[in-house]
């Protein structure tokens, strides 16, 4: 056979091979087709099945009564399939009736509509309100989708901001409990079945699966929104007045660790979260590390009382009100000679706590109460961001570290840590972990879980607390805070002022003024701390930080009526008020000045001298009425008892 001829013979066979592999494939195809149908119908079907999300609702917050603090408003996402029929003959008016619900001009929509990407899609507005969804649904406009979507809402506005936190623009918190109640708050979203064309458009498939979401829990707070109101005023006002930088406040149930109210300035909006820089948006109350100066002197004098190392009646020598520390010199405001221990405390005098906790405090003693004390540790409060504060081991203190930290240097706290130690004052010696949550619901209402009283440790004796409570009273009464006096509350508090470190040395540019103290002194009911940063009319708490939390304690007494009783009911002993007829008639009867062992007779004295009086001998007190004393139990001449019951008529 020629060469041509076996090229053209190959070339036939090739072309036969190829014309017969698409007769194989339809083969194959009809076969397929006609024996396995069913299951290619069902894999279709299948594959053009898909699941959308069906939102779950988020949790409310509720205060402490009740009330709405933060919830969910329903939002609707409005987009347009245009090449739907009917549509074309109403867009004008559809157009200029969106602009009249939206604030945006016609010609924006037509715009939106006439450039878009997808023939039979375009998104137009995110987030109509309710009224604006109604409106858009009476039109009945052709082509209309309307997608539901929930927006948390802070009622508020700007009320307990820090506490709440704010979300994203996915719903998921991102600050606050907001953020730490995440999980519980958000639910479980459920999903449905649909189908979707070649084009990707959903439809509704009939008989699919639904699984329907599971709701997010409701919080209730230990927080009241009139207290917390009341608190940011005031503190609003304070920094205002003082032309500070900031300021921070937070009060406490002693009892329970229950946090009644935190607030910061400045504050913001977290219904617009994005408006504020982030230095507002910071919680302060437990995010800022500071030195707390003078309120620190609380550790010293606790270590000392509670070691039976030092008497509250001993005598310091605190001399013309300097003293020098390994050549480090320590001044007091003005020189207080010879007072006791008790006056150290009541009139902060640095040389006189130095002094005391040097010559009866072992360093590792004092080391252990501030770290019993919670000055190391985070509290563990259901807030995120808390810091944990700054306390050196003794290993790793200079020559001068004992005596600077006595008075409140040398260490870092947070101003939550703070509230809570003086809460231990305040209860009788057991810190307690702090918390804002006081309850979860469901979403019909039904509880789901409480929150108890978490006691950490004991951080001092009952009778070390009851010591040294009149002495913190005497700093009110008397003392460097007597603008934080209350008329017919007795409170209990200390001042603290602390410079701030500015190119390596202390400076009053950026002083840190506050006051922390609770009432009664003799069944506390609030904890309450004050810290202004930065005033320029004063320096020092007692002129800053004190009046703020007088002004916050005035309004608050509305809320408790064990307090009210007592403001009504005894009558104020200041300074100012002028004698009377009857003020002779009931002339104080004298107390023993020195310790005794025997009861005296409280009959005819006023009850706020009494309970002073006991609690400065270690004695706890219970008490009937106001006014003056007109019965005791045990009797006059009894031995000195652990517990005494008064009695009076008013």
């Amino acid at each position: 056979m020629k060469p041509k001829d076996q090229i053209l013979t190959r070339m036939y066979m090739v072309l036969t091979l190829l014309s017969i592999v698409p007769v194989i494939v339809a083969a194959q195809i009809g076969w397929i087709v006609l024996t396995e149908k069913g299951e290619l119908r069902d894999r279709a079907k299948e594959q053009a099945r898909s699941t959308v999300k069906i939102p779950a609702m988020r949790g409310s917050i509720l205060d402490a009564s009740g009330r709405t603090l933060a919830t969910n408003t329903a939002r609707y996402d409005l987009a347009l399939d245009p090449t739907v029929e009917g549509f074309a003959s109403v867009a004008n008016r559809f157009y200029e009736g969106l602009a009249s619900i939206t604030g945006r001009s016609a010609a924006h929509f037509r715009t939106i509509v006439d450039e878009r990407y997808s023939p039979q899609y375009v998104a137009l507005y995110d987030g109509l309100t309710e009224r604006q969804y109604e409106k858009v649904k009476s039109w009945e406009v052709p082509g209309v989708i309307l997608t539901p979507r929930f927006a948390r809402r802070y009622m508020h506005g700007t009320t307990a901001a820090h506490v709440l936190g704010h979300v994203g623009g996915d719903g998921q918190g991102l600050s606050g409990l907001e953020l730490s109640y995440n999980d519980a708050l958000a639910g479980t979203p459920g999903k449905r079945v649909v189908t979707r064309d070649r084009s990707g458009r959903i439809k509704a498939f009939v008989g699919g699966q639904v699984r329907k979401p599971t709701h997010g829990n409701d919080l209730v707070l230990t927080i009241d929104l009139v207290r917390q109101a009341a608190l940011e005023d005031e503190l609003r006002q304070g920094v205002r007045e003082s032309k500070a930088n900031w300021g921070t406040a937070v009060a406490m149930d002693p009892e329970t660790g229950a946090i009644l109210a935190m607030a910061n300035v400045p504050t913001y909006n977290p219904n617009q979260p994005g408006s504020s820089q982030s230095a507002a948006r910071r919680n302060r109350a437990i995010t800022d590390r500071f030195e707390p100066g003078s309120t620190f002197k609380l550790v010293g004098a606790t270590a000392a009382v509670d070691q039976g190392t030092v008497a509250m009646d001993d005598s310091v020598e605190t001399g013309e009100g300097w003293a020098v520390f390994h050549g480090h010199t320590m001044k007091d405001v003005t020189a207080y000679g010879t007072i006791s221990f008790a006056e150290v405390i009541s009139k902060s005098s640095n040389v006189g706590m130095a002094k005391t906790v040097r010559s009866h405090v072992e360093a590792g003693t004092f080391y252990q109460y501030a770290r019993n004390m919670g000055f190391s540790t985070p509290t563990w409060i259901d807030l995120p961001g808390e810091q944990e504060g700054v306390l050196k081991t003794p290993d790793e203190w200079s020559q001068t570290t004992l005596t600077s930290m006595s008075i409140g240097y040398e260490v870092a706290v947070t101003p939550l840590q703070l509230v809570t130690a003086y809460s231990a004052l305040a209860n009788g010696g057991r810190l307690l972990k702090p918390y804002v949550v006081a309850e979860r619901r469901d979403v019909t209402g039904k509880t789901l879980w409480q929150n108890e009283v978490d006691s950490i440790r004991r951080v001092m004796k009952p009778e070390t607390a009851r010591t040294l409570r009149p002495a913190f009273e005497q700093a009110v009464e008397s003392g460097t805070a007597t603008e934080a006096n209350i008329e017919g509350v007795e409170v209990a508090g200390k001042t603290g002022t602390a410079l701030q470190v500015t190119d390596g040395h202390y400076t009053k540019e950026q002083a840190r003024a506050s006051f922390v103290g609770f009432f009664p002194a003799d069944d506390p009911k609030v904890t309450l701390l004050v810290i202004v940063g930065g005033p320029e009319t004063s320096i020092y708490g007692g002129a800053v930080a004190a009046p703020i939390f007088r002004r916050v304690a005035r309004r608050w007494a509305g809320t408790f009526p064990s307090v009210v009783d007592r403001m009504t009911a005894e009558p104020s002993y200041g300074k100012t008020r002028v004698s009377s007829p009857l003020d002779s008639l009931l002339r104080r009867p004298s107390l023993p000045q020195d310790s005794t062992r025997t009861l005296p007779n409280l009959t005819g004295t006023s009850t706020r001298r009494a309970l002073h009086w006991l609690r400065s001998h270690g004695v706890d007190v219970k008490l009937y009425g106001q006014g003056r004393v007109e019965g005791q139990k045990p009797k006059p001449g009894a031995p000195m008892p652990s517990r005494v019951l008064l009695e009076s008529g008013s």
